[in-house]
């Protein structure tokens, strides 16, 4: 069993999370979930807590057990990182190295054995922006997985590359690392 972070961002394709995270606990593994604010908008966090059987993650600040720091101590927990889907904005604070959020302050608190993967989702356009390619391909550079968009009719009304992966297929990419 790995125990698996798993961020979701604030994407349309954020409520295909409550089906990868039932594919990843049938499989054994745990799942811990961590939200962006603009995640919420899109699935509850208590459908993802029920189906983790965790407590969804959304705020940096929120310290439950002053002994520990909450995401010092969820990076330590974390055996294989996934933010699904990764929004143009989430990727872009990743390469940024910022943590302004739980997201990226568990990203930066990881131990750099631990194997991250992004899969990205968001309008074509706004994924082939040559920023967003910049980002990327730093991160790539700095040993995240990506696991390629499909191109699908978006939810936008255009037709193109940046459709989340299918669940099947960011499940076999994650196999390489489990």
């Amino acid at each position: 069993m790995t125990k698996i972070t798993l961020a979701v961002t604030g994407s349309i394709a954020a409520y295909k999370a409550a089906d990868l995270i039932s594919l990843l606990t049938k499989e054994g593994h745990e799942v811990t979930v961590l939200m962006t604010r603009a995640a919420t908008q899109f699935i509850t966090p208590l459908t993802l807590q029920v189906l983790s059987q965790n407590k969804v993650h959304m705020d940096i600040m929120d310290e439950e057990r002053p002994e520990v720091v909450n995401h010092i101590d969820l990076a330590k927990n974390t055996e294989l990182f996934l933010v699904a889907p990764a929004t143009a904005d989430t990727i872009s604070r990743l390469a940024q190295g910022r943590a302004c959020d739980i997201v990226t302050s568990v990203a930066l608190a990881l131990e750099a054995d631990v194997p991250k993967y992004l899969a990205p989702a968001m309008n074509t356009k706004m994924y082939q922006n040559p920023l967003t390619q910049r980002n990327i391909e730093f991160l790539k550079e700095i040993d995240y997985n990506i696991i390629q968009p499909k191109k699908s009719l978006l939810a936008c009304g255009d037709f193109g590359e940046g459709a989340l992966a299918d669940l099947p297929n960011i499940i076999e990419n994650l196999k390489k690392s489990l």
